[in-house]
């Protein structure tokens, strides 16, 4: 049995023939498959579990497909169950689906890197992936009879014999940017940048695909790609000169602001892989259009390029989540701070507060002594927290958008939000103008001399002029209308019609765990939040009892109730869920979600919203934002507030075992599902 020497030292084998299976059927799903090279390499010793190595390419796979055009899949992860990186392979018969755009794949590489892995392995697994763009190793594949001659395939990849007078054709244009330039200064040029979430496979196969594809147009095309094993920046001088520049990332580009000014194509990866020679010629005819879109000086987002960039509405909800991920620290901290105040002090400390700190210190205590005292210290510290909410969440909608020099003009709008009444509505439409002045104000081309000033004074100080003028003179009062509006409803709500509100924040709050919808409702509850309105304390108590059913159900459903009915990686997650869900993480539901979503995710759906209906119906109130059974000293109505959150535990999981039991499946998940269900 051969294998390859795929690595430095005398470390094992990067593959090997027994973890390569032939003409074989390995079932019908993705999953299956994964299912199935997991094992192999499990056996082999490469790994110290399956169901670890199998979670992680599941994950993986849920973030976005992995089949590539020609009928190849490249599953692929990093997981702490992997010991050694190593690759398993398989040609299989039939086919099985990995969301490739031409049809199903019958050769399929699972490539597994351990967490952490050493730089070396990364480069060896991205050597594999950039030799799958090339049709003559494919077809050699395909051709093999043997495990072994797959094998020594796979190392004359990721081991060629050494060329003195022919440098490798992918580290040319990435990691000698300098010497190609040199040689082709006087010819036309594209600048690229290739990203993917794991760094692995794709960011290196986009880069190869895009020389490829440079070479076929004869224009080169010189990439960085900012991956895991490593990557050479671009030199200034060759950026500075490129025609244009592609952008093929699934993630943020890192030094964006160097490519400012240049005509840039954007899209996710795969696209690069599956139409290098389209994005090539796109951004060829956008260095001749001097209306194309442009990187701005501000290394904010550009526009989207035409096909294969995100949408409108993704963008928008990327920028608005961005806002809402920045806020939330505040009101965490914030508000558990003034939840201890109020535990030291009472709830009649928000008054005096602000007088006792101002006139009293440790060594003058006011009356009722030290408890009084630091009540008073804690709820100040938290109102003043507390009190960046708004600005926050304005400040890092506009950061989404025009990046740094939309932070001080989208804190403005913020704050001047809060200074007529608009609060938490005003927030995000003062946000989203700040940014969106930002960046168009970023776009103006000035002269050379004049760009260092751009993102520092120029563009913070007209757009903070631009939004505050229009918060001040055009939407203040109507956005604070709308807000007073909104609270004056609330305020009247009884009955059925605050049952009903709370059935809608408790299916919020359950359908994606942490996901836009989750957060959404949880961003309503603590932009409302006033210790002196009990509606809005109701409102709170709804959410985060609601946010607390889904992992403890699973964990009641999986530890208790029916854990053969679950896999031994489910069981092991509901021992977590049980602090999780105590604590308010709702994403302590997320590994039974990601594997049934179907099941799992509608009968979280119907606890969470009984839990929500309860609260309401019962008035119970909290007075902090987050902490789950930490803060219990904060709830109002605690005994009704335990029966409901109990309540719907029980409908939760007794309605997911139903679901198991009575629709029955191959036990097998389609993961791209979950890409529907949990929003990244």
């Amino acid at each position: 049995m051969s294998d390859t020497t795929a690595g430095a030292g005398s470390g094992p084998s990067i593959i090997s023939a027994e973890l390569i299976s032939l003409d074989t059927d390995l079932g019908t799903s993705k999953a299956d498959v994964i299912r199935s090279l997991a094992e192999r390499l499990t056996s082999a010793g490469r790994a110290s579990e399956a169901s670890g190595l199998i979670d992680a390419a599941l994950a993986r796979e849920a973030q976005s497909a992995t089949g590539l055009p020609g009928g190849i899949a490249i599953p692929h992860c990093r997981a702490e169950a992997v010991r050694t990186a190593s690759l398993g392979f398989a040609r299989l018969n039939p086919k099985v689906d990995f969301g490739a755009p031409d049809g199903p794949a019958d050769l399929v590489f699972l490539i597994a890197a351990p967490e952490g892995a050493g730089a070396e392995h990364m480069k060896l697994l991205s050597s594999l992936a950039r030799a799958l763009v090339r049709p003559a190793f494919v077809a050699s594949l395909r051709e093999a009879s043997t495990e072994d001659e797959i094998v020594r395939l796979v190392d004359d990849v990721l081991n060629p014999a050494p060329k003195p007078a022919a440098p490798d054709t992918v580290s040319t244009p990435t990691s000698s940017p300098e010497t190609t330039a040199e040689t082709k200064n006087a010819q036309q040029h594209i600048v690229a940048v290739t990203a993917c979430p794991t760094g692995i496979a794709h960011t290196y196969m986009a880069a190869d695909s895009l020389v490829a594809a440079g070479e076929r147009a004869g224009v080169p095309v010189h990439v960085e790609t900012q991956g895991s094993s490593g990557s050479t920046p671009l030199a200034p001088s060759l950026i500075a000169s490129a025609a244009a520049v592609i952008f093929a990332t699934d993630v943020g580009v890192k030094g964006r602001e160097r490519f400012a000014g240049k005509p840039v194509v954007a899209s996710g990866v795969k696209r690069a892989i599956n139409e290098p020679d389209k994005m090539v010629s796109e951004a060829l005819r956008a260095a001749e259009n001097p209306g194309a879109a442009k990187v701005d000086g501000s290394a904010a987002a550009t526009e989207d390029s035409d096909a294969g960039s995100i949408g409108f509405g993704t963008h928008l909800r990327q920028v608005l989540l961005t806002g809402v991920s920045y806020m939330i620290p505040f009101v965490a901290a914030g508000g558990l701070l003034i939840a201890l105040g109020f535990l030291l002090g009472g709830y009649e400390i928000s008054g005096p507060a602000k007088d006792i700190v101002l006139d009293n210190s440790l060594t003058n205590l006011p009356d009722g002594g030290l408890k009084i005292y630091l009540g008073a210290v804690l709820y100040q510290i938290g109102s003043l927290a507390f009190s960046f909410l708004v600005p926050a969440l304005a400040g890092y909608i506009a950061f989404a958008i025009a990046d740094r020099p939309g932070i001080a003009p989208g804190f403005t709008a913020g704050a001047v939000a809060v200074f007529v009444g608009a609060g938490f509505i005003g927030g995000l439409v003062g946000g989203l103008i700040a940014g969106v002045v930002a960046l168009y104000i970023g776009r103006i081309a000035v002269p050379q001399w004049l760009r260092g000033l751009m993102p520092v004074v120029i563009i913070p100080l007209f757009a903070t002029l631009v939004v505050g003028a229009l918060m001040f003179l055009v939407l203040g009062r109507p956005l604070a209308a709308i807000t007073n509006g909104l609270t004056d409803w609330l305020n009247g709500l009884s009955g059925s019609s605050v049952v009903f509100l709370g059935i809608i924040l408790g299916l919020m709050m359950c359908f994606d765990l942490g996901g836009p919808v989750n957060k959404a409702a949880y961003a309503f509850a603590v932009a409302g939040l006033n210790v002196n309105d009990p509606a809005t304390l109701r409102i709170m108590a709804a959410v985060m009892a609601a946010g607390m059913v889904p992992p403890l159900a699973m964990a009641l459903a999986s530890t208790v109730l029916r854990p053969k009915l679950f896999s031994a990686a489910e069981r092991e997650n509901g021992k977590a869920a049980w602090l999780l869900g105590s604590a308010f993480i709702s994403e302590g539901a997320i590994p039974f979600a990601a594997a049934d979503p179907l099941r799992v995710i509608p009968s979280m759906m119907a606890g969470g919203a009984v839990t929500g209906a309860l609260i309401m119906a019962f008035d119970v109130t909290l007075s902090a934002p987050h902490g789950g059974i930490f803060v219990f000293f904060a709830v109002g109505g605690i005994g009704w507030f335990l029966v409901s959150l109990a309540v719907g535990t029980v409908i939760a999981a007794i309605a997911v075992i139903g679901a198991k039991e009575l629709i029955r499946k191959k036990p097998t998940t389609d993961t791209e599902r979950v890409a529907t269900a949990i929003a990244a």
